[in-house]
């Protein structure tokens, strides 16, 4: 069985567990022993080390080419990766880093900063949060997911941010409707499952977290 090291505010080694999820690959998740390592790290069953989520998105799309999480259309695909790539700097930079890395603990983001909160960051966060939600909701209205009509990494790895938002409660959902619908449907699916049961230590989600409807 492959083996995923994490940690569980993470949002790239969030977006991991999702494409296994997506993928149907069973997998045993452990905690990574030092957090501010490269995460996430796929062992694969030989003991072959996948390192980072370029690489594991590699790995997972190259050999598990089963439910395809990149569509062969290159108009698709190039708006996929369009997507991915925004999540994974400017959402990340902008919103979450600004959010969940100051209220989690470093052991569960990997954050190199250790400090108490910083609300300003907070609050700025929030903002960035808001108008990048309200640009994003036309997309799964008009296409049904993010980029198309079907489920890409596009969806997981905004997906990925926003379940550990939702962990604090930090996602205006009546203010987005298009977006809480979406988010609905994804957080519906079997692979999302595991991640509605993560529980950090000494701060448990809002009532809502793991709830499958608002």
């Amino acid at each position: 069985m492959n083996r995923l090291v994490h940690i569980l505010m993470s949002p790239p080694c969030r977006m991991a567990r999702l494409m296994l999820g997506e993928k149907r690959l069973p997998f045993a998740a452990q905690i990574a022993d030092d957090p501010l390592r490269h995460l996430p790290v796929l062992l694969d069953e030989d003991g072959t080390a996948v390192t980072g989520i370029w690489a594991v998105t590699d790995r997972l799309e190259t050999e598990h080419p089963d439910n395809p999480l990149v569509p062969e259309d290159a108009g698709e695909r190039a708006e996929v990766l369009r997507l991915l790539d925004w999540t994974m700097t400017h959402f990340h930079d902008e919103v979450t880093r600004r959010i969940v890395f100051e209220k989690a603990a470093q052991a569960h983001t990997g954050s190199p900063m250790r400090r108490p909160p910083n609300m300003e960051t907070v609050r700025s966060g929030r903002v960035a949060l808001h108008d990048f939600l309200k640009a994003l909701a036309p997309l799964p209205e008009e296409r049904g997911f993010l980029a198309c009509r079907e489920l890409t990494l596009a969806d997981l790895a905004l997906a990925a941010h926003m379940s550990a938002l939702d962990y604090y409660g930090e996602v205006p959902w009546t203010d987005i409707p298009a977006i809480a619908e979406w988010y609905t449907r994804l957080k519906s699916r079997p692979s999302f499952r595991p991640l509605l049961a993560d529980r950090v230590p000494g701060q448990p989600p809002v009532l809502h977290y793991a709830e499958l409807d608002f």
